[in-house]
This record gives structure tokens, C-alpha cells and sequence, in this order.
């Protein structure tokens, strides 16, 4: 299983920023009239979530796929890219997951637990789109690998995507400071992909481009601030959730061959209002 790092570094610096930098200005606030004072004293409360995300997938290769031929039979048939030419030999050069927006929109069920903990569910539906980059290039001659006929070319596939999302969170709240408090979230959150990929499949019953599995499995760790108003609490939130299961399908084509394991990672805003 490969973690994004980069993304989770990201994540862990804008959570930084955030607590020490809110914080420290709100320190040097004057104290104020307290909105909604028993507001957390409440055993459960409900609201709604609306979000903007950005999904994509973390790739783990097989052991030197870029030099491995991949013959031009593992074409979809009726894939009709005029880069392929199936009594050719091709190579991977790279395959990159490119992130693209999307959106959320859910309902909140918040249980006390404590004084500063809270446990939520959250189901929600999630809409986006997963784009690939694949970059090849294609011998006539195997023989030969400086006989390069073209090239490298490349050729982008989309995978949309809708989410019924279960996420699962334990919410630990800092101490109220004015109408302001500080949060982190950790859980899980189990998912179902409606959006099936059946209706893409060719005569051959393949899909012109990877097949990923339809349920998933993700850990989600995030932070936020609540805002308390004089009706409602509003909150903001940034989340990353790291698919834990292979949700690659394998279906022995040109799209697939190199790869040996996909994860979903989603980067979440979210808005809350409860």
C-alpha cells in the first residue's frame, strides 16, 4: 500500500498554520458574549455539509513496468486512438493521476461523548472525476529499441465517479474561546461508487480503460473551527481521506498491465452548518 506524502504533508502544514495562526489572533481579543452557551451540552445535534473536493488516485507500479513490452493484442478492440497500431509493441512511460474538482453534499448526526469529544456520522453523496495520463511509445521492432516509429504520445482517461459515503468520525473540540473553537477528526469512512463503469464495456466485455472496484474502504484524518452564531453553529474543515484497499480490477489491457495496486485519495473543504 503507497500514502500520498505530499498530499498528507499538505495537509498536516495547512492544520499547522491554521492553530497557531487563528489562535494567536483571537488571543488578543477582548472577551465577548458567548452564542449559544449550552449548545455543546446537548446529547446530539443535526446539520448539513456541503464541501468541494478534489479526487484522485495513488498508483503502485509493478517492478520495472517502464521496461516491460506490452504487445499491441492488449488493445481494447475497439479503442480507436489513431496513436495504436496493434502489430506494434508498446511501452509505459508513465502513468499519472491528475486531481480534478468535485463535489459534496451530505447530512451531520453529532452524539456527545464528553466534554470535548463528539463521535458524528456523516452520510453524503460525492460527485467527481478521476483523470489518468498515460504516456507511451510503440516499437515496430522489438529487436531494435532505438527503431522508435513515433513519438512518445499520450492519452488522457476519466473515470466519474458518485459517492454514498459513510464517514464515521470521532471529533475532539478544544475549550470555547469567544465564539470560536478549534477542532481535529479522525475515523473511517466506507464507500459505494454508483456511478458503475458496466455501461463502458466493449464487445470483448472490457472497459476502454482501467476497471476500478465499485466499494472502498478510507481513513480520514482532518481539522477545522467552529464559528457560533446567534441561531446556528457554522464550520469549516479541511480533510484527507486515504483509500486503504486495491480497488483495481484487473483487466489485462494496455491501461492496466503495468499496474499493480490503485487507492482513492480525496482532499476535502468542507462547509458545516449546525
Amino acid at each position: 500500500m503507497k500514502f500520498n506524502l505530499t498530499s498528507i504533508k499538505r495537509l498536516v502544514l495547512l492544520v499547522g498554520v491554521l492553530f497557531f495562526i487563528i489562535p494567536q489572533s483571537l488571543m488578543a481579543q477582548k472577551q465577548k458574549p458567548q452564542n449559544l452557551r449550552t449548545y455543546d451540552n446537548e446529547p446530539y445535534h443535526f446539520g448539513f455539509i456541503i464541501a468541494l473536493n478534489r479526487m484522485y488516485y495513488s498508483f503502485d507500479y509493478k517492478d520495472n513496468y517502464q521496461t516491460t513490452p506490452i504487445s499491441g493484442s492488449l488493445i481494447p478492440k475497439t479503442d480507436e486512438s489513431p496513436y495504436y497500431n496493434r502489430d506494434y509493441t508498446y511501452f509505459t512511460r508513465s502513468i499519472t493521476p491528475m486531481r480534478n474538482e468535485g463535489f459534496t453534499v451530505g447530512v451531520v448526526g453529532n452524539l456527545r461523548l464528553g466534554k470535548y469529544f463528539d463521535l458524528r456520522l456523516i452520510p453524503s453523496l460525492s460527485f467527481g472525476t478521476r483523470t489518468i495520463k498515460y504516456d507511451f511509445y510503440k516499437l515496430a521492432d522489438l529487436g531494435n529499441m532505438a527503431n522508435k516509429q513515433n513519438t512518445p504520445f499520450s492519452i488522457e482517461k476519466s473515470i466519474f465517479s458518485t459517492f454514498v459515503e459513510l464517514p464515521l468520525q470521532v471529533k475532539y473540540r478544544s475549550k470555547r474561546l469567544n465564539n470560536i473553537a478549534a477542532y481535529v477528526i479522525a475515523g473511517g469512512n466506507f464507500k459505494i461508487d454508483l456511478a458503475s463503469q458496466k455501461k463502458d464495456k466493449t464487445e470483448d466485455d472490457v472497459i476502454n480503460n482501467i476497471k476500478v472496484k465499485r466499494t472502498d474502504l478510507a481513513a480520514e484524518i482532518g481539522a477545522g473551527f467552529d464559528f457560533y452564531n446567534g441561531y446556528f453553529k457554522f464550520g469549516i474543515e479541511a480533510k484527507m481521506s486515504i483509500g486503504l484497499l486495491n480497488i483495481l480490477d484487473s483487466q489485462n489491457i494496455i491501461y492496466d498491465t503495468s499496474l499493480k495496486g490503485i487507492q482513492n485519495r480525496t482532499f476535502q473543504i468542507s462547509l458545516t452548518f449546525e
